[in-house]
């Protein structure tokens, strides 16, 4: 396996690593035809295996203009993407993509890695399995038609919604009990 720096004729491969590797994950539904580009300095890593992209983890960071990461103090990494193909997981891949990732964030000088992710499946428990650290947590809302029947008016009677996606930072969550598809979004922390 090598992992090395994504190149722009990795975009086809790396699309479908993603989009596979969140497949089975509470993220199916997150997919995009093409890689997203970043406006500050990012490290984009891909792990290449059987000439295909099986791994892949992008960073965006800090700059002095723009505060990516949530934390206040010091400069950081926003790990935006980390995924493993399906059919190479458990072969170590996303630790050595974090590894060389934490050794390429050394070198420009970032202090810590931010990663936000939800608590459903094993994200959370492979972070944790490699000294991150629970910072904080907010949930996800998907409501349905009729979920939102009820609860949401737009003004306009021509702008029919059918679905939202929505951040509840409250305290109360046992009011959207009867949301099918709520997950707690948890931030995880590195320092470096």
């Amino acid at each position: 396996m090598e992992i090395r720096a994504f190149q722009p004729t990795d975009e086809q491969g790396w699309v479908r690593c993603r989009v596979l590797s969140f497949l089975d994950t509470p993220y199916f539904d997150d997919v995009h035809p093409s890689k997203e580009q970043y406006e500050n300095k990012a490290i984009e890593l891909v792990a290449i295996k059987d000439n295909q992209v099986v791994g892949l983890i992008d960073i965006e960071c800090d700059s002095e203009d723009e505060k990516i990461c949530s934390l206040d103090e010091g400069i950081g990494g926003m790990i935006w993407h980390l995924a493993v193909h399906p059919d190479y997981q458990n072969q170590g891949i996303g630790l050595a993509l974090m590894e060389q990732a934490d050794v390429e964030a050394a070198k420009i000088g970032l202090n810590y890695l931010e990663a936000w992710t939800r608590e459903e499946g094993n994200s959370h428990l492979w972070f944790e399995r490699n000294d991150y650290i629970k910072e904080s947590e907010y949930y996800h809302l998907y409501l349905s038609y009729d979920d939102m029947a009820h609860n949401v008016k737009p003004e306009d009677d021509t702008l029919i919604p059918m679905y939202m996606f929505a951040h509840y930072t409250g305290e109360n969550i046992e009011q959207f009990s009867e949301i099918e598809r709520q997950y707690k979004c948890v931030c995880y922390v590195k320092q470096l």
